[in-house]
């Protein structure tokens, strides 16, 4: 293949271009904050699952306290009615009254346990809305700095997204003004070789391969045409000549 030397040379600009989007995506995708959101977001989702478990429990001990609470106002109201007989005096048979003041201590001792119930349920309560406010505070933190995160993520996004747009532009440009069968060959070539199509001959140095040609392959270049598209032999990239090659 033969190519004018200004064309192939404006496979190196090409080439520069096309390193610098790989660049720009590379650093896209690495950004900080992904790995940075990705963790708050587990923890978010961790304390969330936390929050609704003590929501449900405090809920639950809200309900248990409430029926303790009836339990607790049945035996009061019907230690209250038998007071009620005792001291109105209609009870007036002895085994009665003994059976009745046997009633009224028994109701006494049954709503004093069932007031330590009610006492150990709103304990628990109160650990568990304790416990409710201090996740919701932390979910609240956690949300703000994964919002923030998020922020800087996006800001970072667009800025990298306009860089990647005004690079993708000037390539195109510049691969226009490439001839369509030395830019097929560039481009074959770059997906085979991780993404550099063409190099630089630097110094008799191969800038693909970093390998120094021999003494056969220097002058085989020597002695090629201005115009032909010369190949690495270790790496098969096009290999363009300039005036530093050091030929």
């Amino acid at each position: 293949m033969n190519a004018a030397p200004a064309d192939q040379i404006r496979l190196l600009d090409l080439q520069a271009l096309d390193v610098r989007l790989s660049q720009l995506a590379h650093k896209r995708t690495s950004l900080p904050e992904h790995a940075e959101i990705e963790s708050l977001t587990k923890d978010l989702a961790q304390l969330r699952d936390l929050l609704v478990a003590a929501t449900t429990e405090e809920s639950d001990t809200a309900r248990e306290q409430t029926k303790a609470e009836q339990d607790v106002d049945q035996v009061r109201q019907r230690a209250a009615r038998d007071q009620q007989r005792l001291d109105s005096g209609a009870v007036t048979s002895p085994k009665d009254l003994e059976n009745l003041q046997r009633e009224i201590v028994s109701l006494a001792k049954r709503q004093g346990d069932l007031e330590d119930v009610v006492l150990e349920v709103m304990e628990r309560r109160e650990s568990a809305q304790e416990r409710v406010a201090e996740l919701t505070e932390r979910v609240a933190a956690v949300q703000a700095k994964a919002e923030d995160a998020t922020a800087r993520r996006d800001a970072a996004l667009a800025e990298f997204d306009a860089q990647l747009g005004s690079v993708g532009k000037e390539r195109e440009v510049v691969a226009g003004s490439v001839p369509a069968d030395l830019l097929k060959l560039y481009e074959k070539l770059r997906g085979q070789q991780g993404g550099v199509g063409a190099a630089r001959l630097f110094q008799r140095r191969c800038e693909g391969c970093q390998l120094e040609l021999n003494i056969t392959e220097l002058n085989e270049v020597r002695a090629a045409a201005p115009d032909a598209v010369l190949r690495c032999e270790n790496c098969r990239r096009i290999l363009v000549r300039t005036a530093e090659s050091g030929l």
